[in-house]
């Protein structure tokens, strides 16, 4: 396997284990099952909510097992854990049920079901959960999130069903970004249809037809784009399939040993409709655990226009319709997004460093160093010592923007930053060590 592809395993695997607390949060509302906040349910305070949002509006809700069934018809709503794994909106309903009883709609067949009127929507810091399988074993198609709505974003989250279309995000034209996010599920168990951006995440597929679906026929543009991502499932799981027109991108992604020799295929169905634009599957730099496949070889100059890698980005995807990594709001409760993202080797020798804040972040401590050893780090090598950088921090300043501009770079050098918040009380959160390096 390539050393890059490690790197980005490694990175990933220490983002998905983020769980961070912190003693003060800024919000709007807070849900506590003691008590202790605003209302004891997550419905409760979506009924409080604004109608009309220009900003967006902070639920949080602080750790427990919320057994509710969402419904999202307000736009510009944030739903955010106090932990990605101890806050958990768990609810079983299984889609073939919920649509036998007289004159309904999939509207209410999701654990979290948006609207078509929504334009904006983050879940954050949680985990989402429709258990119908594991309660009854039947793993037939139930959503953990069903949703019409555009511009929906999911950060830090666990996104799991016991059975098919774990997230179904339905909007002809919507536009999804997620990112550093673990998806479980059955057969298409990620399912977009529109545009759709997702990075430094997780997949794991149960079943033996397909782990990912995509249409993207409305529009010649959509496409379904995966960076970062490391794929596993059940012995035998195949990658992908659409039933119309979609295009794929899946750039710098690591497969396990148990995907199939299977590409993204057309399934013979009676739903299914000959690809009126072909065959667009597209790869860059992706390793199987155990030996490539090659069907997955780099191809990027046979897609239209023959982007290059370095461009593709979530405002690319989006076709400059939409930059939710620079417009995103601070719901989390510690700096995430760093530009340049961790590990990151390119030519420029002069870059600004940026980050979203934390929610709760009054100003940052910024701290900027080079290695002090003379080789820099290869693509995608890794620290060898853990969490410690060659060289001491070098305290830079205390500053309230989020980002930096460290000047003319060396080329062929690693460099190191780290961004301290400083909270409401005064106190200091030690953020993440980042690198990168320039060739």
């Amino acid at each position: 396997m390539k050393t890059k592809n490690l790197f980005c395993l490694i990175v990933l695997f220490s983002l998905t284990s983020m769980n961070i607390i912190l003693p003060q949060d800024r919000a709007n509302l807070v849900v506590a099952q003691d008590g202790t906040g605003n209302f004891k349910t997550i419905t409760e305070a979506l009924n409080a909510a604004p109608d009309q949002n220009d900003k967006t509006f902070i639920i949080l809700v602080k750790n427990g097992t919320y057994n509710e069934k969402l419904y999202i018809t307000k736009s510009n709503i944030a739903i955010v854990g106090e932990g990605r794994d101890s806050t958990r909106i768990v609810y079983a309903e299984l889609r073939r049920n919920w649509l036998a009883a007289p004159n309904r709609t999939d509207w209410g067949s999701g654990t979290i079901n948006i609207d078509s009127t929504v334009v904006g929507f983050t879940l954050a810091n949680l985990t989402v959960h429709n258990n119908y399988g594991s309660l009854y074993g039947d793993h037939d198609h139930q959503f953990a999130i069903r949703g019409w709505g555009t511009k929906i974003i999911i950060l830090n989250c666990n996104i799991i069903a016991d059975g098919g279309d774990t997230i179904a995000l339905w909007h002809p034209n919507g536009m999804y970004y997620h990112s550093n996010c673990y998806f479980e599920g059955w057969v298409d168990y990620v399912c977009p249809q529109g545009w759709c951006y997702i990075t430094d995440s997780k997949f794991f597929g149960h079943n033996l037809s397909a782990s990912l679906w995509h249409n993207g026929s409305v529009d010649k543009n959509q496409k379904f784009v995966i960076r970062y991502s490391y794929f596993d499932g059940v012995p035998g799981f195949p990658l992908g399939r659409h039933h119309r027109d979609a295009q794929f991108y899946l750039l710098d992604c690591i497969f396990s040993e148990n995907m199939a020799d299977i590409p993204i295929y057309w399934p013979v169905s009676p739903n299914a409709v000959t690809w009126k634009w072909g065959e667009r599957h597209y790869f860059y730099n992706c390793n199987r655990i155990g030996g490539d496949y090659e069907w997955f070889k780099d191809n990027l100059h046979e897609a239209e226009n023959s982007p290059a890698p370095e461009n593709i980005n979530a405002k690319w995807t989006f076709d400059n319709k939409w930059d939710p990594e620079n417009d995103i709001t601070s719901v989390l409760p510690f700096v995430s997004l760093p530009q340049p993202r961790n590990g990151s080797y390119f030519n420029n020798e002069r870059t600004q460093l940026k980050w979203v804040p934390s929610r709760n972040a009054v100003s940052f401590n910024i701290y900027f160093w080079k290695s002090i050893y003379p080789q820099a780090l290869k693509r995608g090598e890794k620290l060898k010592t853990g969490s410690q950088a060659p060289g001491d921090p070098v305290f830079i300043r205390n500053q309230k923007e989020n980002y930096f501009d460290p000047g003319n770079l060396d080329t062929n050098s690693t460099y190191y930053w780290r961004v301290d918040e400083v909270l409401i009380d005064g106190s200091i959160t030690t953020g993440q060590l980042w690198h990168f390096t320039t060739k």
